[in-house]
């Protein structure tokens, strides 16, 4: 089971958006803490480190780090913003 760890831009962006979505992220992010990624909307980055969460309009950026079991939520919102 992977620990989850919000960075403080991750958690005020949640706590600016809708409560839906932000429930939906909490909620696939402790899918992913248990190594269940099934239906989830997930890919691999690009040009850096990391994966990406897709709820809807909204994006969430973190890495998955295996040899201490951390789940490092880097930053979560809008679509257009979130990989500035």
């Amino acid at each position: 089971m992977y620990k989850i760890i919000y960075r403080k831009s991750a958690l005020k962006a949640l706590s600016k958006m809708p409560r839906k979505i932000a429930e939906k992220f909490t909620s696939s992010f402790a899918l992913l803490s248990g190594n269940k990624e099934d239906g989830l909307d997930i890919k691999k980055l690009e040009g850096r480190e990391g994966f990406r969460l897709r709820i809807g309009g909204y994006r969430a950026i973190y890495r998955k780090l295996n040899d201490v079991m951390v789940i490092d939520v880097i930053n979560v919102g809008i679509r257009g913003d979130i990989y500035k």
